[in-house]
């Protein structure tokens, strides 16, 4: 059974068209990546998810069952893009009142989450500076170990210890058998822990691959190093070859597609050391960002 299933999913508002024919499946155990710049769309579909929205058109299935069942909703785990709850209540209230809510959760799970992310469970809500808000919201979405959750930007304002702790968690999780929906713009947090990414553009959704496939699209980097100094124009002409620039005895490449041209011609010369750089998948988002969606 899919964790979320989505069929043509669409959100107007008014002349805005927030998510349009969403056709989605997030499998039972997996961390799935949800991609794209401010505004396309991400948390907008978190809501209809949440049946904190109605859809314009189309269905949701979130754990077999609708998004508006409370028993389902308990299920989930939810951290909003912005906390917002009342100044004064303490940590410990809110955590209290999330468990009441969800018909309880573990006290000592709790008390370790407080912990592991340095968290005083007697601060009010007010009182505490932004990463500790969102070390609440976090804490409050993990407390009672969700077989789903949904994460609206989750590291936002937290510093890199703490993201390291999170990304942690995360596989604790998934090792329980959670699905995890990470809707995020921060690419390395997602490419470190996601198998798998949707690309969502203007409320399309226009890429769902694995982070595997996204890298093999991405350019490659090369150096060869050469016994003496290059010649310029040796890579003209080799199929793949997008650029190739000479600097003494190193020729810089950047190649797409496959290598075997390459590694062909690079056998013609006396290469001493082949240094090749991790494949920016960045260049690969940025592709589906911008003109009609297909990359390069």
């Amino acid at each position: 059974m899919a964790a979320i299933r989505t069929e043509n999913l669409t959100k107007n508002f008014r002349q805005i068209r927030a998510v349009q024919g969403l056709d989605l499946t997030v499998d039972t155990g997996e961390v799935f990546g949800y991609l794209g710049p401010n505004g396309a769309g991400k948390t907008t579909t978190i809501r209809l998810l949440l049946d904190f929205l109605r859809p314009t058109a189309g269905t949701a299935t979130v754990l077999g069952g609708a998004p508006a069942d409370p028993a389902v909703r308990r299920r989930i785990g939810f951290l909003p893009a912005d906390l917002s709850v009342d100044p004064r209540y303490t940590t410990r209230d809110l955590l209290d009142f999330y468990g009441a809510l969800r018909g309880g959760h573990d006290p000592a799970w709790v008390d370790a989450l407080l912990q592991r992310f340095d968290l005083d469970p007697n601060r009010r809500f007010g009182e505490l500076s932004t990463g500790n808000r969102r070390k609440l919201g976090l804490i409050q979405a993990f407390a009672h170990r969700p077989e789903l959750l949904l994460l609206d930007e989750p590291t936002s304002g937290l510093d890199p210890l703490l993201q390291a702790e999170f990304a942690r968690l995360i596989r604790e999780m998934t090792s329980f058998g959670a699905t995890i929906f990470l809707s995020s713009h921060v690419l390395p947090e997602v490419e470190e822990l996601a198998g798998r990414v949707g690309i969502l553009r203007q409320g399309e959704l226009i890429k769902v691959a694995t982070v595997e496939d996204l890298r093999a699209e991405a350019r490659a980097r090369l150096e060869l190093r050469l016994a003496e100094p290059a010649l310029e124009g040796v890579f003209d002409g080799v199929p793949g070859v997008v650029e190739a620039r000479t600097e003494g005895s190193t020729i810089h490449l950047v190649v797409e597609g496959s290598m075997d041209p390459v590694i062909k011609r690079a056998a013609t010369l006396p290469v001493v050391r082949l240094i090749t750089h991790e494949a920016d998948l960045e260049e690969v988002f940025l592709s589906y960002y911008a003109g009609d969606g297909n990359a390069r």
